[in-house]
């Protein structure tokens, strides 16, 4: 197959940590010619989805880990698949991707599907499972968030579509800011901010479950760094092995039918204690953690379910 990779610049990428390397690895390894391009050189012109970008090869060779051809301009619909995987945030930018990107489909398979992950979104798909997740407000009304807290006293505050760990705030019983990072965050942004009630358990770690094509494959612990409220690996988060629980299961079954239905091919879920708290469907990360932990090829598996659903 041809399959075109929309990403950050791969030249920068950690060879040992970046999924969308994997992936690209595992295509390559699997016979399939592989193309790359960065999100600012799509473009819709007189009906055609085209891109400029490079034919791609790449090797597990830190510093010299792709060769990139000339930069040459496609027609995406001779593409058979199309991979969405810039990191978020998850802005204007990001949204018009997934509606050029839509005119592909069906004759071309963009993975993730983008109307639905334009449509779900990290933090507003899980509010479609009350059951799984923890007490959550979305608002920007300062008045509706100081309620929440008062009910709830030890809260996380955070940016409705921020990414990566960033802006994430633990305001417990005796915080004092609430009004000011209020005022921050209103001050250089439109959007509403999402409170939740803080949960205990994320001191022993927040798991990051894979689910391919709706079903669960594996799970990473993600543990906060001393100090730490936050367990993303970008903020100094240490992953660790883990098993999968009855509960991470029970998430996966509620989850995994609607995800298939939408095709998600490539989840990661966040589950701390027994509380669902985010589906990562925009770019989601730790192929290759799981993989070392596991012993497992995740990314086989990925590329199994998008050539069945191409045959």
């Amino acid at each position: 197959m041809k399959i075109a990779f929309q990403m950050d610049p791969i030249q920068s990428v950690d060879i040992n940590a970046d999924s969308s390397f994997r992936l690209a690895e595992e295509a390559q390894a699997r016979g399939h010619e592989l193309f790359y391009y960065s999100p600012d050189k799509l473009a819709f012109e007189e009906g055609r989805i085209t891109a400029r970008g490079h034919d791609m090869q790449v090797r597990r060779e830190q510093g010299n880990h792709v060769d990139l051809g000339p930069e040459v301009h496609v027609d995406l619909a001779d593409f058979d698949v199309v991979w969405l995987r810039q990191d978020p945030p998850f802005d204007m930018h990001y949204i018009t991707s997934t509606h050029i990107l839509d005119r592909l489909m069906p004759e071309t398979l963009v993975v993730n599907d983008p109307f639905w992950v334009r449509n779900y979104p990290e933090k507003l798909l899980v509010l479609d499972f009350p059951d799984l997740t923890p007490p959550t407000t979305i608002a920007r009304d300062l008045a509706t968030i100081k309620a929440f807290k008062e009910k709830h006293g030890d809260v996380i505050l955070k940016p409705l579509y921020g990414n990566g760990g960033a802006g994430v705030f633990r305001l417990d019983h005796n915080d004092r800011n609430l009004t000011s990072l209020h005022e921050l965050f209103t001050g250089f942004s439109r959007e509403p901010l999402i409170v939740q009630k803080f949960l205990p358990d994320v001191s022993n770690g927040d798991k990051r479950v894979i689910l391919v094509d709706g079903e669960p494959v594996g799970a990473i612990n993600r543990v906060p760094a001393a100090g730490e409220t936050r367990s993303n690996m970008h903020v100094g988060g240490r992953p660790e092995k883990i098993a999968l629980s009855a509960r991470d299961r029970e998430i996966c079954d509620a989850i995994g039918p609607l995800l298939r239905e939408k095709g998600q091919v490539f989840v990661g879920i966040d589950v701390i204690g027994d509380y669902l708290t985010e589906i990562n469907v925009t770019s989601p990360t730790g192929i290759q953690e799981l993989e070392r932990f596991d012993g497992i090829n995740v990314a086989e598996k990925i590329w199994q379910a998008i050539e069945a659903k191409r045959a």
